[in-house]
């Protein structure tokens, strides 16, 4: 998969991801262990979809893919901030760290690339980096 078409698929999976926390924000928060966080997950899912929104319109912009690592970067921060209550919950926060964690490392690939690409140096990206 070329770079353009990773950036693609990132700028529709932040469309889908940020319609279910829009649309699910409640339930969201209830299962990580955040009740009364609804609107914080929706605010998420709207920076989401905008975002993504915004990479279709031109995925070859490193600095909009840079843009979603910040927005992971702010991610795993909730996350690891999250009053977790029960073991389901710890578990539920667990998962979607792995998740948030796996996502991010495209992120930064595809972010790395296109800014190589650009002759920009990746941001803060040791040299051997890609």
């Amino acid at each position: 998969m070329n770079t353009t078409n990773l950036a693609r698929f990132l700028g529709w999976f932040s469309i889908g991801l940020g319609a279910m926390e829009i649309l699910g924000g409640r339930t969201l928060a209830r299962r990580l262990g955040m009740t009364g966080r609804t609107n914080v997950f929706r605010a998420y899912g709207m920076r989401e979809v905008a975002n993504g929104v915004a990479i279709l319109a031109n995925p070859a912009s490193a600095p909009l893919l840079w843009a979603r690592v910040g927005g992971d970067a702010l991610d795993v921060a909730t996350l690891l901030g999250t009053p977790s209550y029960g073991p389901a919950e710890r578990r539920n926060v667990k998962i979607a760290l792995a998740a948030v964690l796996g996502v991010t490392l495209l992120d930064v690939l595809c972010a790395a690339r296109l800014s190589e690409e650009r002759g920009q140096p990746p941001r803060g990206l040791p040299r051997y980096w890609s």
